[in-house]
């Protein structure tokens, strides 16, 4: 139980601590189309992200294969520009765009798991089974997303609600702004 409550701990610092910008910033333009009556549909697209990360992560631990982590570190933010560029292009084109963000955080996912998969390796002993690993961590990293989730539908409900404030011009101004801090991080990162 101790080794679950570690990595539990683990995962919900990946995704919390002030260092976890980049995956902060990708639940954010990932949710950015939905309200906060879509929170079922929500809670699907983040466990989406949670599956891919967790199968990628897997397969690291496993060392099934390896991926630099220069390449990683810059993956991580491109997929971040490509979803935020995808709410700005597809903003007219909202139930397009949702069904399209499952596949995103799904296959993001996967690129978002190897993000971890080094240091993971490292802590996981090689006696060690990877099952509870994983799943504390996983645990860990869902719970952190939807204490992130809640939180944006929150301020997006006072925004709405309150301030009225239109849901495109939300859609536009978050994704706008995350597309501009996430392009920087890529280019910050270019491997070659």
């Amino acid at each position: 139980m101790q080794d679950f409550l570690f990595y539990l701990n683990l995962g919900w610092e990946h995704i919390i601590s002030l260092d976890a910008l980049d995956h902060q910033l990708f639940v954010l333009a990932l949710i950015a189309v939905y309200s906060y009556s879509d929170w079922k549909k929500i809670l699907i697209l983040i466990t989406a992200f949670t599956i891919g990360h967790s199968v990628t992560l897997a397969l690291s631990i496993l060392d099934v294969f390896r991926v630099p982590s220069a390449w990683v570190e810059f993956l991580i933010p491109l997929t971040i520009v490509l979803t935020s560029l995808d709410n700005i292009l597809m903003k007219n084109k909202k139930q397009i765009l949702m069904r399209a963000n499952y596949y995103l955080a799904l296959i993001f996912g996967l690129i978002h798991g190897m993000g971890f998969a080094n240091t993971a390796r490292v802590m996981i002993a090689k006696s060690q089974g990877i099952a509870i690993p994983l799943l504390g961590f996983n645990i860990g990293l869902e719970l952190g997303q939807i204490v992130i989730v809640l939180a944006i539908l929150i301020l997006l409900f006072i925004l709405l609600k309150i301030f009225k404030v239109n849901k495109k011009d939300w859609i536009l101004f978050v994704s706008s702004g995350v597309f501009a801090l996430a392009l920087k991080m890529t280019l910050e990162r270019i491997p070659f």
